[in-house]
């Protein structure tokens, strides 16, 4: 089968950064759970999010869901098409070879939307394919990236897989329970674009081999992601870094095994910054050493959580610091409602 090498990876973040530990001082006054959103921030791992929209400024919480999807269009394109731009550059890819475009939110829809709009703004081809992914959670990137995987195996022109999400968008109206609480000092924004190139690819960069994924259907209360009048709410148990440790040993093995990898023949591992728990979850499930989750740490630290463009920050940051030397493997895993649990395989080229 023809190789399919993610060959330039660029981001862009929106300009307002939140330090966590000011995350108090935004509260409604009178909130009653300031002190555990205290303990909340000190245990979270955190430090900065960027915000799409700043919260000394605006309240998002007052906001219709039409209000919200607007606001997306407006602050999603600029940042999409940086992004996308400083991808198609380091990959050395002129726009109008891109053959399909695969854009991923869960943040924000619209049709015609950022995917399309990117098209004229980048000066793109207007036989571009296109394909949105949308509403799928924190692991939309992974299969996202099966599919530009697929295009660049059977068309000669390359492909571009963009995640943009803005969850401060969708910050629910008051009163605030602790599960919400967690949700508000969780996330942040920011757009991520990878493009893949197939057999005419210069050497370098890094092959996706194979991806295997999970749907823990019986636990698919635990992580909801719905559509209500004030933006998406959401729903985020305590107990899903027990559940993805529960299942994330088989899933690895399974995308190993038909390889004759195991995990210890794995060179780097680029886990979803869901969360300091959900971290821990895959490094004690798995066995790893601390060094193997840094990356994915320090990500989450600087921006905090972003959906779908989570996975892609971390993937981005090993592969500018310590990108995969050439036939060593790495591991990417994401996340997200279902119970979804979706890994890909790579290997440095």
């Amino acid at each position: 089968m023809a190789p399919a090498r993610i060959t330039g990876i660029g981001t862009a973040f929106p300009q307002t950064a939140l330090a966590q530990e000011r995350l108090p001082e935004l509260l409604p006054a009178g909130h009653g759970n300031t002190d555990v959103l205290h303990k909340l921030l000190d245990r979270s791992g955190i430090r900065w999010r960027r915000l799409a929209v700043d919260p000394e400024s605006e309240d998002v919480s007052s906001w219709g869901t039409r209000e919200r999807m607007r606001r997306f269009q407006r602050e999603a394109l600029p940042l999409a098409r940086d992004a996308v731009a400083d991808a198609l550059t380091d990959a050395g890819v002129d726009a109008g070879r891109v053959g399909h475009l695969c854009a991923v939110s869960s943040t924000g829809y619209q049709s015609p939307g950022v995917d399309s709009r990117l098209i004229s703004e980048l000066g793109m081809s207007p036989a571009t394919q296109r394909l949105f992914v949308g509403h799928m959670g924190c692991h939309a990137a992974l299969p996202g990236l099966a599919v530009c995987t697929d295009f660049v195996r059977c068309h000669p022109h390359p492909a571009v897989l963009l995640n943009v999400e803005l969850s401060s968008l969708h910050l629910q109206p008051p009163p605030w329970d602790v599960e919400q609480l967690v949700i508000n000092s969780l996330f942040g924004d920011g757009a991520v674009a990878m493009v893949l190139r197939g057999p005419d690819a210069p050497p370098g960069g890094a092959a996706v081999v194979d991806t295997a994924s999970y749907t823990d259907v019986e636990h698919e209360e635990h992580m909801t992601w719905e559509v209500g009048d004030t933006g998406f709410p959401m729903g985020l148990s305590s107990r899903i870094p027990e559940l993805i440790a529960l299942r994330l040993p088989e899933v690895v093995r399974a995308l190993l095994h038909p390889h004759g990898l195991a995990p210890a023949d794995v060179d780097w591992w680029a886990i979803h910054p869901g969360g300091r728990k959900i971290i821990d979850a895959a490094e004690e499930s798995l066995s790893l050493t601390p060094e193997a989750t840094v990356t994915s740490r320090a990500v989450l630290a600087e921006y905090g959580n972003c959906s779908s463009a989570g996975l892609p920050i971390v993937l981005a940051e090993l592969q500018r610091n310590r990108p995969l030397p050439s036939g060593e493997h790495g591991v990417a895993m994401t996340f997200g409602p279902g119970l979804t649990l979706y890994t890909a395989l790579l290997r440095g080229e």
